[in-house]
């Protein structure tokens, strides 16, 4: 058996998406994924400036011949980004496949297009969907309330989200959001999703992650993730260490929080730090609930090689299901 979707078809890949992960959607990472037969990301504002993701791109083209994507997410800062810097050196450098997601993306999506480029738009409602779609986007990419990062204010997980979309889209979508396995990909596949978007599982195979973090993933369970920033409507799923506590504390105070009486706790650079370090508890760093179904730590080639294997033993399975009445 082999797995036929729309996706694999639009991109010549299994229908396994790398997810696009600040701090971890590096050239290694990226690189391997696609190497494996998935398709790699990186994480444009994982790099400091538009030129440093030109020298990204290049440094991922040393590492594989194989097509990968480039992510651009636009949320609420304080110092906006130079997004349409980032977009146009990665065009420039012969990127044609873009993850992009966050608030209005319009003008980003409609760039990209103008280029012939493919677009996968992440979003975690229906109606943002919608809306993507007639932006004209290739494919979406539906996110639960299991995921990390950011779930959205609406708080519907992927089971209902998935069925939502299945009734609602005209256009391909694949699944994002507490997905780890085998069972996880099947699962979406049979919800009527074309792919899989995995973050949690390239937190454990990223080589500038240390060990001692890689280590935390797989002793976690689908407990240890907590929201911060539920108070200010930008809500985030991240690990649950002393810092994120502490900020969830600050909000629970009364008459609530503003940013700045966080901001020293969820520094970015504090989260990238930790991860160098292997500190879990040095900064903030997302997570998901996926964590509960992570056992080992195999490379980019097994996982997803292991993951395409069982997906097919277990949609070949499902035939045990199904009984013909006797005549």
């Amino acid at each position: 058996m082999v797995l036929v979707t729309p996706l694999t078809k639009l991109l010549g890949s299994v229908p396994l998406v790398q997810g696009g992960m600040q701090w971890v959607g590096v050239p290694s990472l990226a690189a391997a994924v696609s190497e494996a037969g998935a398709l790699g990301i990186l994480t444009a504002l994982t790099q400091p400036s538009p030129d440093a993701l030109r020298e990204a791109i290049r440094e991922t083209r040393r590492l594989t011949s194989k097509p990968f994507g480039v992510n651009i997410t636009l949320l609420p800062t304080i110092n906006p980004p130079d997004y349409e810097g980032y977009a146009r050196a990665a065009i420039e450098e012969g990127v044609r496949i873009f993850e992009t997601a966050g608030n209005a993306p319009g003008a980003l999506i409609k760039f990209f297009k103008s280029q012939g480029c493919i677009v996968i738009h992440k979003c975690t409602t229906i109606r943002h969907a919608k809306s993507a779609e007639k932006h004209g986007v290739d494919v979406l990419s539906i996110d639960g309330f299991e995921c990390a990062g950011h779930p959205g204010e609406e708080d519907v997980g992927g089971l209902v989200l998935l069925a939502r979309a299945a009734q609602e889209l005209k256009i391909p979508y694949i699944a994002s959001g507490g997905i780890a396995d085998a069972r996880g990909v099947a699962g979406v596949l049979a919800l009527g999703a074309c792919g899989a978007n995995m973050g949690a599982p390239g937190q454990r195979l990223v080589h500038p992650i240390h060990q001692n973090i890689k280590n935390k993933i797989v002793e976690s369970k689908e407990q240890d993730t907590v929201h911060i920033f539920r108070t200010l409507h930008n809500t985030a799923r991240v690990f649950k260490n002393k810092v994120s506590m502490e900020v969830v504390s600050i909000e629970r105070k009364p008459g609530g929080a503003k940013f700045e009486d966080v901001r020293e706790l969820v520094s970015g650079l504090r989260g990238k730090k930790g991860y160098e370090l292997g500190d879990p508890d040095y900064g903030i760093w997302s997570a998901s609930q996926s964590m509960g179904v992570i056992n080992d730590i195999p490379t980019c080639q097994d996982l997803v090689g292991r993951i395409e294997r069982e997906v097919e033993d277990i949609i070949g399975g499902l035939s045990k299901v199904v009984v013909k009445a006797k005549l």
